[in-house]
């Protein structure tokens, strides 16, 4: 084994987005536990992944009529394949639960939504969805919601709503962690106005390389480190650059020592969301799965999934980052975050 496939296995790896939920949940719900051991969990353990969050993303196909059953139904999986693979697994909701499944050597599993349309303005629901397990949180995806614009809404240059703000608040009081990606600009700078505690990009790469709505500004980006929170960087590769020869692990870690640089070394993590096996799994094979005209199905070679996480730490190895980098890229700065704010209450 390398030095670099050496570094890889010994330290904590944390992804902080990936969408395996909406894959697992399209099977019926005898399946969840035993698809997700097959499919998914092989592919975690051989790409080291200690450390997962599990967005809950509604599809447009269950809003707004069936957008809180989905959240439900998506809550109620996560918890169904951690049940039925816990000898593997464990859902965790605060930090002492992480270590102790890391100390366990089960993969700890993190629910958080992305963006909330199964609450609308229902701000009060969020201690629902705290009880149920959940522990970050956006309110925003490409277009608008009740709380937020998201970032394909720029151009309006909105804020956040009143119930927005309310969000912010709850989510702090709670101890969840607020989620800028998919916010859009105006609304990044609100929030990080009203923060006053840690918030997290879990997957957002840095403008400065490739300009388009979807990644966060150097300013953005220093914000997000000034609250004492992480920026993941997206794997995505129509995130990385606009020209298909750049979409190589040597652009990703470009986008990595970019948000290194500007936000300081502690705040810079991993979130690669591999979505190209997910949406294969749930869209049509008659459709084209585009995005505001993006193709999200075109990955960096070798780092279409979790397996090939340990490619990227060859890479981080290559560019000259010191083994002790690395581990903070890898995992450390998000299991640092998740050690300190991870459910713990505002008066705690």
């Amino acid at each position: 084994m390398s030095a670099a496939a050496d570094l890889h296995h010994d330290a904590v790896v944390a992804d902080t987005h990936n969408d395996l939920l909406m894959a697992v949940t399209a099977r019926p719900p005898e399946r969840w536990a035993p698809f997700f051991r097959e499919r998914w969990l092989p592919q975690l353990r051989e790409g080291g992944v200690d450390l997962q969050v599990l967005p809950v993303f509604v599809d447009e196909q269950y809003r707004p009529e069936g957008a809180l059953r989905q959240t439900l139904r998506m809550i109620e999986c996560a918890h169904a394949l951690a049940e039925g693979n816990a000898d593997e697994v464990r859902l965790c909701t605060d930090g002492a639960e992480v270590d102790q499944a890391l100390a366990e050597g089960r993969i700890a599993l993190v629910l958080a939504l992305e963006s909330m349309p199964g609450l609308d303005a229902s701000v009060e629901l969020l201690p629902t969805l705290h009880r149920l397990g959940v522990r970050i949180a956006s309110i925003a995806h490409w277009g608008r919601t009740a709380l937020a614009d998201g970032s394909g809404e720029d151009a309006t240059g909105s804020r956040l709503t009143a119930a927005g703000v309310a969000a912010v608040r709850e989510m702090e009081r709670l101890g969840m962690i607020f989620d800028v990606s998919h916010l859009g600009a105006a609304g990044v700078e609100h929030v990080l106005e009203l923060a006053s505690r840690p918030v997290v990009a879990t997957h957002s790469s840095a403008r400065a390389l490739r300009d388009h709505h979807r990644n966060l500004t150097d300013e953005q980006i220093r914000g997000v480190a000034a609250t004492g929170g992480v920026v993941c960087v997206n794997f995505l590769a129509a995130f990385l650059s606009e020209d298909p020869a750049e979409y190589t692990a040597d652009r990703l870690v470009d986008h990595i020592a970019h948000v290194a640089g500007v936000a300081g070394i502690d705040h810079v993590g991993l979130g690669p969301d591999f979505v190209r096996e997910v949406l294969h799994d749930v869209t049509p094979p008659c459709c084209e799965f585009s995005v505001s005209g993006l193709d999200v199905m075109a990955t960096v070679p070798g780092l279409d999934g979790p397996r090939g996480l340990p490619l990227l730490t060859e890479a981080l190895d290559k560019h000259g980052f010191a083994e002790e980098e690395i581990v903070k890229i890898l995992g450390d700065n998000v299991l640092r975050l998740f050690r300190a704010e991870l459910g713990r209450p505002a008066s705690a």
